[in-house]
């Protein structure tokens, strides 16, 4: 740093560039400028003073006498009469490493054996490298061929064509700019100002707010870091349009990724960015262990010091886990999608089989099952499902083409035992429609500005739909089922199944006839009811938080609250001020709430559906009822998925690929 100040005054003041005391200070530009014109040797001052025993500077010291008694000039070295030493020019300037002291670095004043110490110089590695550096430069710089010519270049050119660039120059060759911004490091340090800048005006947005709801996940990078993205979600009330805002605040490198190390690399980072915890109304996290968990997850432990900061598991992981749980309900959905990967690995391993299959298979292609993400498996069940003769059609041609035993064999046994049985057709037509429509509402969820009210409304329509899919989906699958089957000349029955007895124990006394179904009772039974049954309960037991907040909250929705009697409504506003206070703090006022919402459910238009637009009306109305307007803002602070968070770390992917995996 004191360096680059000494420089900074070199360049500054008027400093003379030929003393030998400025030449490790000097920029580019003047050493530029001192190499064109050489260095200064003071060869005509004969002798220096004298020193305590008498010896001094002699100026024969700048001729060297060769073998053959031929002399020759030491251009290199230079005299300064200041500091009555001896200096090398080119080694001064050029040196790499540490000096060894003397002639490189603070001078040589040793003048009994001046002469031996300066031909040991001259004829060291290191001097014969500064002199070439020196001579190779001086030749450039003569012939206007330096390292930088060609960026001058390109800057001449863009000159006459860019005011801009035109004016930076003028104020450049004028002496009017010193400061260019064209360092290395430049580029990181203006990311990392504009970023600081960006997360000020957000913080400074969410304290405006003052509720907020954190959103966390991790994952694993490039470099093996475990990397945990931080969101804020708040209401953006400041606006003329009330908007729920998800704002992204950085990434944090995490060595513990239990509760409690997750908790406090949290509760650190939000002191650091002066968020009171005691202000945060929501969590928002994936359904992980170590983030849900009821005893020691992060919730807890923010619910432990803050009550009011209540916790929604992420509704795309929920729906998520709700298939994991009806395809892994029963050997049958197993086998299934067994057979969906089989299909795809069979054509994908291989360049001539993928060309059959495209042959045959127009506009879609087979993809991969998703191991975690389970309502993306719609993509590999679709092109299956709407070109299955196309499909099986492939599979012979591989079985008569290939060369390969092997998969002759797996072609053979996907195309007539697998794809060509009715059950098949039958479980694709289910798995197709319920994959579908969970996808569409996991896509719903996954909008920023999704509400709790309207994610509570879809998943009860998700309930509504299995229900009425129990009832009259199997039917409609067969019926769907058989007309691919004529298609295909399948036989649109139900295969009859071996029948496997159990044996009975010679102490086994039950009398109970066994129950014996046909092999469609069978299908339903065992198969169709028992996932169906399974996505109910699941949804039940994933989703039990939102019916939770539905109960707290549900009031304030614009359709309940015209529905309601006035001592409901009470009981409601009375309940929601005790889940709002902690340590005699309170959010809002229960009874004047009550008050508030009797008038507010008068006035309010039949327009308006949702509890944002109830905001915005409360908002435009001036501030007459606050405690409406502060539950409305805690409701819509509540988050619904952790999707944007997922959003981050796709984009992180693209920053930190592996040719950055070793970059801070």
């Amino acid at each position: 740093m004191e360096e680059d100040d000494a420089r900074a005054n070199v360049e500054k003041d008027d400093v003379d560039i030929f003393d030998p005391r400025n030449w490790r200070l000097l920029s580019p530009n003047m050493i530029n400028k001192l190499v064109e014109q050489g260095p200064k040797q003071n060869s005509t001052i004969k002798n220096g003073p004298r020193e305590k025993y008498g010896r001094r500077f002699n100026n024969s010291v700048f001729t060297r006498i060769l073998p053959n008694i031929e002399t020759c000039d030491r251009e290199w070295l230079v005299y300064s009469q200041e500091l009555d030493k001896l200096f090398c020019f080119c080694c001064k300037l050029f040196r790499k490493g540490v000096p060894k002291g003397g002639l490189d670095s603070e001078g040589f004043c040793d003048w009994q054996h001046v002469h031996r110490s300066v031909k040991q110089h001259e004829s060291s590695s290191e001097h014969m490298r500064c002199m070439n550096t020196w001579v190779e430069m001086r030749q450039r710089l003569k012939e206007n061929e330096t390292i930088d010519k060609v960026a001058y270049g390109l800057i001449e050119m863009l000159e006459e064509f860019d005011p801009i660039v035109k004016e930076h120059v003028r104020r450049i060759m004028n002496d009017e700019l010193n400061v260019h911004y064209l360092g290395h490091s430049i580029q990181d340090e203006l990311i990392d100002l504009l970023a600081k800048k960006i997360q000020l005006e957000i913080i400074k947005k969410i304290k405006r707010a003052k509720y907020y709801s954190i959103i966390l996940d991790c994952t694993p990078d490039i470099s093996h870091d475990e990397q945990m993205t931080i969101i804020v979600r708040y209401v953006d009330f400041d606006s003329k349009i009330v908007k729920v805002e998800e704002s992204f605040l950085g990434f944090l490198v995490v060595d513990d990724t239990s509760g409690k190390g997750l908790f406090d690399v949290t509760l650190d980072e939000l002191d650091r960015l002066g968020l009171d915890v005691d202000d945060m109304r929501g969590q928002g996290y994936d359904n992980g262990s170590n983030m849900k968990g009821k005893h020691q997850g992060v919730q807890r432990r923010f619910l432990d010091i803050n009550p009011r900061a209540f916790y929604t598991p992420c509704g795309c992981h929920s729906l998520n886990l709700i298939l994991c749980d009806m395809g892994n309900t029963c050997d049958k959905s197993i086998e299934f999608f067994g057979v969906i990967q089989r299909l795809y690995t069979l054509f994908s391993r291989s360049v001539n089989r993928w060309d059959i299959m495209r042959q045959h298979v127009k506009g879609l292609t087979l993809k991969p099952l998703c191991t975690t993400r389970w309502e993306s498996r719609v993509d590999s069940v679709k092109p299956i499902k709407l070109y299955l003769p196309d499909v099986r059609e492939a599979l012979l041609e591989v079985e008569a083409t290939d060369k390969d035993t092997l998969i002759q064999s797996e072609a053979k046994s996907l195309a007539v035992n697998m794809v060509s049985d009715f059950e098949f057709l039958v479980a694709l037509v289910i798995w197709y429609e319920v994959l579908s429509t969970v996808n569409v509402l996991s896509k719903k969820l996954q909008s920023e500005d999704m509400v709790l009210d309207v994610a509570i409304q879809e998943v009860n329509k998700l309930i509504e739909f299995f229900k009425e899919y129990r009832e009259v989906g199997l039917a409609k699958a067969i019926d769907e089922a058989k007309i691919v089957a004529s298609k295909m000349g399948v036989d649109p029955v139900f295969p009859q199944r071996r029948i496997i007895r159990k044996k009975k124990q010679f102490d086994d006394t039950s009398t109970e006839p066994e129950v014996l179904f046909s092999p469609e009772e069978d299908f339903k039974v065992n198969y169709f009811l028992y996932i169906v049954d399974q996505a109910l309960a699941s949804i039940e037991r994933r989703f039990e938080q939102y019916q939770q907040y539905e109960k707290l909250f549900g009031f304030l929705f614009p359709k309940r609250l015209r529905q309601l009697e006035e001592s409901l409504l009470k009981s409601h506003c009375h309940a929601l001020e005790d889940a709002l206070k902690y340590e005699g703090k309170a959010d809002i006022d229960g009874d004047e709430l009550f008050q508030e919402l009797k008038l507010f459910e008068r006035f309010l238009p039949s327009r308006i559906i949702s509890p944002i637009d109830a905001l915005q009306n409360l908002k435009e109305g001036g501030g007459v009822f606050p405690n409406a307007m502060i539950a409305y803002r805690v409701l819509l602070t509540i988050p619904v998925t952790v999707a944007l968070a997922e959003r981050s770390f796709s984009k992180l992917k693209l920053l930190k690929s592996y040719l950055r995996s070793t970059m801070s």
